[in-house]
Formats: structure tokens, sequence, C-alpha cells
């Protein structure tokens, strides 16, 4: 594998950063990857490990020793190959990805794990300048049409692999532009959208029909849930139309904070205020758009996207920005012996938070106060964390300022009218109730009816839901044809 003592000879090295002053003046990406020479010395630090928990670490089980040691050795075509194997869109993983695979590196047990991440970054890019990323039409045509709903990364996916296979896809999104959460969850700072766009092109090329602004079902009365439709499509439709339809919308009904004055002016979910950005980076003219800007900016939950909502918040020029985690501060560096090779529990810090940010852990929030309907502050408490069960600290009481807070708690479920009007069970979180072993293959209970990514597992990450849609386009294609062809 690559260099064999290149473990022992050789340090991890980081991806670099734009400087701040730089980076919060726009909405571009900041990170500064790998060159070759950078990449091959990393990739060379991949051990003969024999077992490489790398690969289960990872969800689309990328083949990580293969790319590694081709890196090395400088084949960066078949290592692109060898990378798309596996995984559509290469591209966004290498810029979302949280990386479990570092965290399972068998060299991540008593060292710094390879920059798996990096490296894939830098495949990938060399194989966009390069040309290697073309279209694959296929061969022959089945005559059988998918729908597929929903075009985030599990619906892109899906609709790619099942596009290869030969059948007519159809993919349908309720807003004026495809990529889903991509599109209109993650910054662009995170991940410009161009990258989205390249792979639309790609996927027209090999013959995806691409419908926007189309609605499946209904939207349910008051709801919070980014929607530009012009048009509305039924279930009973799409049903008589196609041969199968996969369901691939996202888990995008957000975890509310039912507290008192919650109904004041100023609070807002993370999706309200994300999307909105989004939109005016792409060149929409928006009215109403919720700003920052000189404001006291309180971001309520510690995950993804609380960190988005406070890299945008700097990006507006907010007075301040703090936010709030409901549970402990967690330890600084993680007791590998007793988590290694999983997702380890340990103190992250985004470039968000170097950014600027104040963050408030073991916190929890009482009450929003505001004048003339208007949030001006909220009440907090702090927590107590024993044996895993939580209690509010006598004492502890504080009112923080606030002109701006948003709610970035998590999703709970997929928007319900999409699955009522299919018709689909729904299991106990309220998600499409479709199993992934052989007997179920992410069928729901409809015929022809099939789910996959967070719409069927919930809220999770853009690498899950890309192994969803491809594992999924696998059962449609066997369902539609028999047998499949397709990798797992």
């Amino acid at each position: 594998m690559g260099k064999v003592t290149g473990f022992m000879e050789y340090e991890r090295l980081e991806e670099g950063y734009e400087p701040v002053a730089k980076r919060v003046k726009n909405y571009k990406e900041f990170v500064i990857g790998l060159n070759a020479d950078q990449a091959g010395q990393q990739a060379a630090r991949c051990m003969d490990c024999g077992t490489p928990f790398c690969n289960n670490g990872c969800p689309v089980n990328n083949i990580i020793p293969d790319f590694n040691d081709l890196v090395f050795r400088g084949d960066w075509q078949n290592a692109a190959k060898v990378l798309h194997s596996t995984n559509n869109f290469p591209e966004f993983t290498g810029r979302v990805c949280p990386a479990p695979c570092e965290a399972a590196c068998t060299l991540n047990v008593n060292d710094d794990a390879v920059g798996i991440k990096s490296i894939e970054h830098a495949i990938i890019d060399r194989a966009w300048e390069e040309g290697w990323v073309t279209p694959q039409p296929p061969r022959t045509r089945t005559g059988k049409r998918v729908a597929v709903v929903g075009s985030g990364p599990a619906g892109l996916a899906a609709a790619q692999q099942l596009a290869r296979a030969g059948h007519d896809v159809t993919l349908f999104e309720k807003n004026s532009r495809i990529g889903g959460l991509l599109r209109y969850g993650i910054p662009d700072f995170k991940m410009e959208k161009s990258h989205i766009d390249r792979r639309v092109e790609q996927m027209k090329a090999e013959g995806v029909h691409f419908r926007t602004g189309v609605l499946v079902g209904a939207m349910p009365t008051g709801s919070k849930v980014t929607n530009d439709a012009k048009e509305t499509v039924s279930a009973d439709a799409l049903k008589s139309e196609f041969d199968a339809v996969l369901l691939t919308g996202g888990s995008e009904q957000s975890r509310d904070l039912p507290v008192p004055g919650r109904d004041l002016d100023g609070v807002h979910f993370a999706m309200e205020f994300l999307p909105m950005q989004n939109k005016v980076v792409a060149g929409d003219k928006l009215k109403g758009q919720i700003m920052a800007t000189g404001k006291h900016v309180i971001v309520i939950g510690g995950g993804d996207t609380g960190s988005d909502c406070v890299g945008t918040s700097n990006r507006h020029g907010a007075a301040s920005v703090t936010q709030f985690e409901l549970m402990p501060l967690p330890p600084e560096v993680e007791d590998r012996p007793l988590t290694w090779p999983y997702w380890p529990y340990k103190l992250r810090t985004s470039s968000s938070h170097d950014e600027g940010c104040e963050r408030s852990f073991a916190i929890a929030t009482k009450a929003f106060v505001g004048t003339k309907g208007k949030v001006t502050g909220l009440k907090t408490v702090q927590l107590d964390w024993q044996g895993g069960k939580m209690t509010e600290v006598p004492g502890s009481e504080k009112e923080w300022k606030a002109d701006l807070v948003l709610l970035a708690m998590g999703f709970v479920n997929p928007v319900g009218t999409v699955l009522e009007a299919f018709g689909v069970d729904k299991d106990a979180r309220g998600n499409a109730k479709a199993g992934t072993d052989a007997d179920t293959g992410y069928r729901t209970n409809v015929d022809k009816v099939f789910a996959a990514g967070d719409m069927r597992r919930g809220q999770s990450l853009v690498v899950w839901a890309i192994r969803e849609g491809r594992q999924a386009a696998r059962e449609v294609d066997a369902y539609l044809v028999g047998s499949t062809t397709l990798p797992r």
C-alpha cells in the first residue's frame, strides 16, 4: 500500500483556509485543497493494515486504500475511476462529509488519521479539471419508466444509477432548482452550487429528465418548508404513468421549541433563514429576507445546521453570534480505546466558529421575551447532566439579549403529505416504512412505490443519502427487469 513506511515518515497535512477577514466578505468556498505532491504524500501515510476499517466506516464503502495507493503512484485518472465506482458525487462528500472513514482509520488508533477526505477532494477536483468526468449513457434502453421524487443527494444518486441501467427516469423537484438540501440547506461557502449544476448537465446527457417547480401531493397549510412549486402532480398520476416510483425527499419538518414567546417576530427555523441566503447568492430577488445584519443572534442547536447559521450570520455582519447546545461540553480529545473505529464523541470546532461565535453548553431555553411583538431576548437555565439525565441547576437562570433567534435543533420527519398522498405506511418516527434487507428492498407497503434517503431513515448525512439512493436504485432495477447489474 503506497509507501510501506509512509505512516511513520509523514505527518497528517490539513487543507488550508483563506483568512477569516477575507472569507467572511463573500459566500465563495474558502478551503485550499491539497496540491498533487501534498495529496501524494498524504496518501503515502495509508498503512498496509490488513483490514481497512475505513471501508466500513464510509457509508458508501469507498475503496479507500486503492485510491490512496493510486494517488501515491500518480495514477490520478484510475484513482478517479475507483472513487466513482462507489460514489456518484465525490465533490459533494469531499466538501461536506464529516469523514467517518477517518474516525475508522487504523492509524487513528494512536496517531492522526490519514486525510482521506482531503485526498477524495483532490481526486475529484482534478478529474473535473482534466475532463475525465463525462456522461455515461446506457447502451440499451429497457422501456421502463421511473419517477424519482426529490432531487437531494439520494434522488440524484438513484436517478443517475437508474438512467445508466437504461430506464427512462424523470426526477421531480418542488423547488425551482435541483439539489434539495445541497442547494437550499448547505451554504455556498461550504459548497458552491456550480458543483450541482454540472452534475445535472451530466445526468441530462445520460437521459435523466428534470421537472422543477412540481409538487407531488400537497403541502400542509402553514408549512415553513421551502417551496417554489408552480404546479401539482397527484400520487395517482405518477403511479399510473410510471412503472416504479422512488420517494427520496428530505426530512424537512424542523424540530420546534414550544416555549412561551415562540410566536414573537424574529424567532425562525434555520431552514427559513438559510435557503433565503442561498437563493440570493443564486441571483434571486427576495422580499423580506431574514437578515442578521447588526443584530445579536442566538443559534439554538449545536450541530452542522447551527454552524451554518453561525457562518451565514457572520457574513451578514451580525453584532454578535452565540450558539446554544443542550448537551454538556464534550472532551477535546476522544477516548480512542473506547470509541475506535466508531464516530467519537468529542468537541468539534467548525470553520464558522473560528469566524466569531460564543458557544454555551448544557443550556436550555425557557422562554423568549420581546416588546411590541418582536423578540428582544430569551431566558435560559443551565443544566446538570448525570447518568444521561438532565436537571436544571438552581439559581442559574439568565436572560440574554437577542434580536434574531434561529432554531437549528434538527429535523423530526419528512413532510407527511407526500407519504399520505401515496398511502405509504410510516414508522414510529413518521418516516416512510421501508426495509433494506433482501426481502424488503426499500419497498413500501404500496405496490411499485419505494423510499430511500432521509425520507426513509430520517435526518442523516449526505453520504448516507447517496448510499441509500444507490442501493434503492439497485432494488428498483431488479424489480423492473428481474435482475440487476448495478453495484450496491
